[in-house]
């Protein structure tokens, strides 16, 4: 018994399916490509010089630096008030007023701690909530690291569309070339883009529904009555 002879039509019908596929992928890889690329390039990184005045400034947590960024922009009156969003639950408005003692003061007046938001969707929700309560309704500075500040900006302004953002981004690597040169900090920052493409595509699908729950808002000067500390 002799096996059947291949059909003729059959094998250039396949190397056209392979070659489109092939091809769709070469295509997607060039974008993500392309569009890391582009990433990059759009990050700054100099520190603007703040020239207005917002309602309120956020700081998303991730670094010393960006918390001291924040309450300078309190002290230095660019903006009336601040929320410090994902804080550690285990930290208390003492502890990180000591850590920057010559605004002990401003943590009486005009900050408030977020200990609910665990991710940056979770940041947005936060700050959004915040924003309601204390009536902001015009512009906000956005404190966060550089790298993280487009996705930061997209999901606040997902969840805030009418609210002006004015990123004020912290930055710890001055050229573009640390990136391409250091493969740690290429990593990170490919991390951070696959991440922004996630929520750009989770944002589409999904429309931000407002929370009602205060959840763990405290205000700043929970100094000036709990003597506990962490």
């Amino acid at each position: 018994m002799t096996d059947p002879a291949p059909d003729p039509q059959g094998v250039p019908q396949q190397r056209r399916l392979d070659l489109w596929v092939a091809g769709l992928v070469l295509a997607l890889l060039l974008g993500l490509g392309a569009g890391f690329f582009g990433f990059v390039n759009s990050l700054s990184f100099v520190q603007p010089k703040l020239t207005g005045h917002a309602q309120g400034a956020v700081v998303l947590t991730g670094g010393a630096d960006r918390v001291v960024d924040g309450v300078r922009l309190i002290a230095e009156h660019k903006a009336d008030k601040l929320l410090i969003t994902g804080v550690n639950k285990i930290t208390s408005s003492r502890a990180i007023a000591s850590r920057i003692p010559q605004f002990n003061a401003l943590f009486s007046c005009c900050i408030t701690l977020g200990y609910t938001a665990l991710n940056t969707a979770g940041n947005a929700r936060e700050t959004e909530l915040w924003a309601r309560a204390q009536h902001i309704s015009d512009s906000l500075i956005i404190v966060t690291s550089n790298y993280h500040m487009p996705r930061a900006l997209l999901e606040i302004s997902h969840a805030m569309p009418r609210i002006k953002l004015v990123p004020f981004p912290v930055i710890n690597h001055h050229t573009r070339q640390e990136i391409w040169n250091e493969p740690e900090l290429l990593r990170l920052v490919a991390l951070e883009y696959v991440k922004y493409l996630y929520a750009t595509v989770r944002n589409w699908l999904v429309p931000f529904a407002p929370s009602h729950e205060v959840g763990r808002l405290r205000p700043g000067n929970d100094l000036a009555h709990n003597g506990k500390s962490g």
